[in-house]
């Protein structure tokens, strides 16, 4: 098949929904299927293409605020390449309802030909994680939102979490709406946990005020007073790192560490090597650093949110009290009061099995969103 993928951005930009749609194209191409990414790009005035591991990667200049909105520039020209594209593709997937550039061209391609057939992955949080931004969202955005599902011939959500926000906020995607999971990388499954005697909680991924880093800075501080004697390391990047810094600087100074992205084995021995990871964040449709670690057999501790995601994965380590847990042997009692303070909850002993790879998951998206919508075959 031919297929297009429609991002906010792509590699080498880090982020969730770059990641993922890296993950689709790059093993969508090596099965055999043509796969055109189509992205923003806000260090540009001009159109490049490129290609990278056998993916088309068209970058189009966008208008990026506070690495937000990533509103497409140049729309007449990109009304005739949208108009191009459509004569040759037999897919277009749409990923991120929190951009411009993916809804535009989403609403633009359906209005352009109806009979193209359109994937939608909204990766939705429901709202904006700003006030001007959940005032946009509310007042104008969720409208075009509605346009872009309803023209939608398939709805994917990561989670049961997602696809139960996406029907609150659009009931009529029910018929249409498909529950297909993240995956993980395959070079995941050759780690296994070594930090039972750790020093260190990790967290990794964007660094923005919506995450609640803080969250994570005032766990780590209160466990130290039960002599846990942990740092938290922070891998990432993103606009809220000078105030993480400042707060992490007055609450637990010099026990938190910051690194920019690291490479991918270096990241993985980090990992695999952390006593836990931490993701506080309520505002997820997945969380890929979870995911990793449980494949990796390391504890994560989560947010309500979180937790309620990865009991589609596994039932057990909901019914298993923290007495039964491995980890985190010191004073349990304490630990569970600081764990509800914070509303937090941990994940541990999940079979790691029931988390699949991209492989896995790419051949899912295939058979039960590609070729069930266009009835074609590969």
């Amino acid at each position: 098949m031919k297929i297009l993928l429609v991002s906010p951005r792509y590699i080498p930009y880090i982020g969730g929904v770059e990641y993922v749609v890296k993950s689709i194209a790059e093993r969508l191409a090596k099965i055999g299927h043509e796969v055109t990414v189509l992205t923003g790009e806000p260090n540009t005035k001009q159109v490049r293409e490129e290609f990278i591991n056998n993916v088309k990667v068209i970058r189009w200049p966008t208008w990026t605020i506070r690495e937000a909105y990533h509103i497409p520039k140049m729309r007449t020209k990109l009304i005739f390449t949208l108009k191009k594209l459509i004569r040759e593709i037999d897919v277009i997937h749409v990923h991120s309802a929190h951009a411009v550039l993916p809804v535009y061209i989403g609403i633009k391609v359906k209005e352009l030909n109806p009979d193209v057939k359109l994937i939608f992955s909204p990766h939705y949080h429901a709202h904006g994680h700003t006030l001007i931004r959940e005032l946009m969202w509310q007042i104008l955005w969720r409208k075009f939102i509605k346009k872009l599902v309803k023209y939608s011939n398939k709805i994917h959500a990561v989670s049961i979490i997602e696809a139960e926000r996406i029907v609150r906020h659009y009931p009529e995607v029910k018929d249409k709406l498909v529950v297909i999971p993240n995956g993980i990388e395959e070079d995941v499954l050759r780690y296994k946990w070594k930090g039972q005697n750790s020093d260190y909680i990790l967290y990794a991924g964007r660094i923005e005020k919506y995450k609640r880093l803080e969250v994570a800075i005032d766990l780590v501080s209160e466990l130290n007073g039960l002599d846990y004697n942990l740092k938290l390391i922070i891998v990432g990047k993103g606009t809220y790192v000078p105030k993480l810094r400042r707060y992490a600087m007055r609450k637990i100074p010099y026990r938190v560490e910051f690194k920019a992205p690291l490479p991918r084995a270096k990241y993985l021995k980090l990992l695999a090597n952390a006593y836990s990871v931490i993701n506080p964040s309520l505002h997820e449709a997945f969380s890929i650093l979870v995911a990793e670690s449980l494949a990796i057999g390391v504890p994560a501790i989560v947010s309500e949110t979180i937790f309620k995601i990865y009991m589609m994965y596994d039932q057990r380590f909901h019914e298993s009290s923290i007495r039964q847990n491995t980890v985190f042997p010191n004073k349990l009692d304490e630990l569970q009061s600081k764990l509800t303070k914070f509303k937090l909850f941990i994940i541990a002993n999940i079979n790691r099995e029931t988390i699949e790879t991209w492989n896995s998951i790419t051949n899912k998206i295939v058979n039960l969103l590609y070729r069930v919508t266009t009835g074609k075959e590969s």
